[in-house]
């Protein structure tokens, strides 16, 4: 059993579902609210984890949690909490029933609408340490949602915005590849291909944190190399073992920021809730990394270069193609046109990304106009 301790406490390993009953000790959480969804539900999880928890810990279970996490969906929960007399929160799920899960965690602690805490309405500091704790236990390897600071909640006014605070990393994550074994082959590739934007944006990112590149560019190569592996045989241990460490390893780096791919997926998802983010993210890296080529600090730096490298390509210029390729071996759409994008969203979709909080860690400052190019690059 691997037990890493950055950025919080994780147990990683292929039954490692088993440790859950001694991370609810060390935390003190007795009465637990599971937050989870209807396809965790249905696969058998949620009965895998209640089974491992026992009947030691009496909480309640919230599974209505939809593919885009909504206020709506985060206060029923903390309602839920709040009835309960819970004292903590295990998250069971992809990047959305452990986003949903952080905004409960504020929410049943904290007054007023979420948007208060949103970080682009400056709401950061506001999120304190009365937060509920998290343990975080992932069924997906894409968001690493399971390490990060950070969630993204589709506010009541419609906005999809992110809220960021140490005090949202959850304190413990579970990261069993055996959970993602049933995972469907266009979810595997829809959410491996989020690992991949991860890695490959944080690793562009302008900020300066040269542990974060390392861990970004390892992340990669894991990801790239075992995607294809992963999507055709589900049962491949070891692939499932290695997208899953590349989807921490995103969020381990992430921490860094982002740039366009999710400034645009993050508004895009907001005007329509049904679109995947990672599949989102798949459609606009080759634009968004063709747009980057330019920027003084990648150029600089030679990180195109390291990228191919770490994807075993030749030439920078191949990793667009490289990349087009890969989402159609891997089922994924052609564009955002055979997702049902319609060009009379842009003009909102630029307005969400100009605002969003990934824009300004691009590594080259996207204008209105950049970002109408890659929409219509990526269509």
């Amino acid at each position: 059993m691997a037990q890493i301790f950055y950025i919080t406490q994780i147990q990683f390993d292929f039954g490692a579902l088993r440790t859950l009953p001694g991370e609810c000790e060390r935390l003190g959480l007795r009465r637990p609210l599971v937050v989870t969804d209807l396809g965790v539900r249905a696969a058998g999880l949620l009965d895998q984890l209640l089974g491992v928890l026992g009947k030691d810990f009496a909480g309640p279970v919230f599974d209505q949690t939809p593919s885009n996490p909504t206020e709506a969906a985060v206060r029923a929960a903390a309602e839920l909490y709040r009835a309960h007399g819970c004292d903590g929160i295990v998250a069971l799920g992809g990047g959305s029933a452990i986003d949903c899960a952080k905004g409960v965690a504020i929410a049943a602690t904290h007054e007023g609408p979420l948007k208060t805490y949103a970080t682009i309405e400056g709401g950061s500091p506001r999120i304190t340490e009365r937060v509920a704790p998290i343990i975080a236990i992932p069924t997906t390897a894409g968001t690493g949602s399971e390490v990060a600071r950070g969630a993204i909640v589709i506010v009541d006014d419609g906005r999809k915005l992110g809220f960021h605070s140490w005090h949202l990393v959850p304190k413990a994550a579970i990261c069993d590849p055996e959970l993602t074994l049933g995972l469907p082959p266009l979810l595997t590739a829809a959410t491996g291909m989020d690992a991949v934007a991860h890695c490959m944006e944080t690793f562009m990112a302008a900020p300066f944190n040269p542990p974060a590149d390392g861990i970004a560019l390892d992340g990669l190569a894991r990801a790239w190399t075992h995607i294809e592996r992963a999507t055709r045989d589900g049962q491949d241990r070891e692939a499932r073992l290695n997208l899953m460490s590349a989807s921490m390893q995103g969020a381990m780096a992430f921490q860094k920021g982002l740039g366009c791919v999710h400034s645009l997926s993050h508004s895009l998802g907001g005007v329509n809730p049904r679109l995947h983010h990672g599949t989102l993210n798949a459609m606009f890296l080759p634009t968004v990394i063709a747009f980057n080529a330019t920027a003084p600090t990648v150029q600089k730096e030679k990180r195109l270069e390291r990228m191919a490298q770490a994807m075993g390509l030749k030439n920078a210029s191949d990793i667009g193609p490289a990349i087009t390729d890969m989402n159609a071996r891997l089922g994924l759409p052609s564009g955002l046109a055979a997702m049902g994008v319609e060009r009379a969203w842009f003009g909102k979709v630029i307005d969400g990304a100009l605002a969003d909080h990934c824009h300004k860690t691009n590594p080259r400052l996207a204008t209105a106009d950049d970002y109408a190019a890659m929409l219509d690059a990526a269509m």
